[in-house]
């Protein structure tokens, strides 16, 4: 009986290292064979190499996410370009209004809505880009125009760059507080009202830009800022000789001074004959504050000043009162208040029109009176071109068949021969053909044989005559 073969042997059955159903190939094992143990199967390499470390894994998953991420925007990014720099579809030039307050989503709809952009999500995420993440700034409220096919972002530019539309008012030298609101309120593109007159002589006269909806009591106040930093600067610098003790006298006198003169070189000259008759008790004598008298804020007469005006009792009648009146008697710019804080250092007393639109000068009444004395001339030369040119218009007229109206202060007919006949000029007309001319006469110089006061001694006024203020 053979043991090798019987499955029941110890040597094989149930013992797990002769695995039952192992292939001999059909050959009987023998004893030594049935005795060799059988090594267990190793593991597969290859599957335990490509197994990762779990840290590693996560870092690995979030770089592919990261690159795909990448590739996104950057497929995005050139979407976006190209459709920013795309031109767009306004087939005019147009202008937006951007209300202050309005925010990126609200702008991309009217803009949208406006045709100025095709598409307000697309404009949304280049303000994202450009104004926010690459920090070019916000968007800002006004009145724009965009050009045709104008590309979004030539749009975005002009919006965070605040180009809008210039409007600008302009408020010249030497008008009244009244005067100003007046011409700020009839100005359309401002809203409001003003409903109080500043103070004389607390607006700085200027150009100031505005935003189309900006209000008017804003312009009063942004030169009402404008005036007191100014102010602030050119008294820190002021001569320290000047005769005005505050602030407030100087405006008082550049209103004057601005009054008196539209030429920007003869400011300081001006403002040093005052600053010389003020130190020697002279009264000032200045014919625009005879009209503040009597006209106020409305800043303008209707007429030559008479001879009764000349002496009518009024707080800014320099011809009556020693000193500065007690208000400006209108709104000084920049050159008349520095001139004022710094005037020209001469010993002139006097100065009269010399016929060209400036003035001449002099220390003393004597020389005063030898610039008085050309200034008859030209000023006859001015009333004999005035009567030709009448003559002229009425031989004209009547050569026509019509009536021509004549010349201030002259009286023309065209009688039956054809022949004008010109009447002399009256002492009313000569005042018009001065005024019309920029002149104001004073009474020294109402006639030319008018004998010459005595030289001016202390606490009596000296007139100056014939001077050339702006009104």
């Amino acid at each position: 009986m053979s043991v090798i073969n019987d499955p029941s042997s110890t040597l094989g059955g149930n013992d797990p290292r002769y695995p039952q159903d192992r292939d001999f190939g059909g050959l009987s094992r023998s004893p030594a064979e049935a005795l060799e143990p059988v090594r267990p199967p190793e593991p597969d390499r290859d599957d335990e190499d490509r197994r990762l470390h779990p840290v590693l894994a996560f870092f690995n998953a979030m770089f592919q996410l990261a690159f795909f991420t990448a590739l996104l925007s950057l497929a995005v990014f050139y979407v976006v370009r190209y459709q920013f720099d795309r031109p767009g579809p306004l087939a005019t030039s147009t202008v937006v209004v951007i209300p202050k307050g309005e925010g990126t989503s609200a702008i991309a709809e009217r803009l949208e809505h406006d045709e100025v952009i095709s598409d307000r999500g697309l404009f949304m995420t280049g303000v994202i880009y450009f104004s926010y993440l690459k920090g070019t700034g916000s968007l800002k409220a006004g009145e724009y125009e965009f050009r045709k096919r104008a590309s979004m972002r030539q749009v975005l530019d002009t919006l965070v760059e605040g180009r809008s539309i210039d409007h600008k008012v302009t408020l010249p030298e030497g008008l009244t507080s009244q005067q100003i609101v007046e011409r700020i309120s009839a100005n359309p593109d401002l809203k409001g009202d003003i409903t109080e007159i500043p103070a004389e002589g607390t607006l700085l006269p200027d150009t100031y830009r505005f935003q189309i909806g900006d209000s008017r009591i804003d312009i009063i106040e942004r030169m009402q800022v404008a005036h007191r930093k100014f102010l602030a600067k050119m008294w820190d610098e002021r001569d320290p000789d000047i005769v005005v003790k505050t602030p407030q006298e100087a405006v008082i006198l550049a209103s004057i001074v601005e009054k008196e003169t539209g030429r920007a070189d003869e400011r300081p000259r001006i403002a040093a004959v005052f600053e010389n008759r003020l130190r020697k008790n002279m009264r000032l004598q200045s014919d625009p504050t005879i009209i503040y008298g009597l006209v106020g804020g409305k800043g303008v007469l209707d007429h030559p000043i008479q001879q009764d005006e000349l002496e009518r009792e009024t707080p800014y009648n320099t011809y009556k009162i020693n000193g500065l009146p007690p208000t400006p008697i209108a709104n000084p710019g920049r050159a008349a208040i520095e001139a004022v804080l710094k005037p020209a250092k001469t010993k002139d007393l006097y100065f009269v029109a010399d016929g060209t639109g400036g003035h001449s000068f002099a220390p003393s009444l004597v020389e005063h009176n030898k610039n008085v004395v050309k200034w008859r001339q030209v000023e006859r030369a001015m009333r004999e071109k005035e009567r030709e040119e009448a003559a002229a218009a009425a031989a004209a007229a009547a050569a026509a068949g019509t009536a021509t109206e004549a010349a201030p202060g002259t009286v023309t007919e065209a009688p039956p021969d054809g022949e004008a006949a010109t009447t002399e000029l009256s002492p009313e007309g000569l005042r018009s053909l001065q005024s019309s001319a920029g002149v104001t006469p004073g009474p020294a110089a109402a006639d030319a044989t008018t004998p010459s006061p005595p030289e001016p001694t202390a606490g009596v006024g000296i007139p100056l005559p014939l001077r050339n203020p702006k009104r």
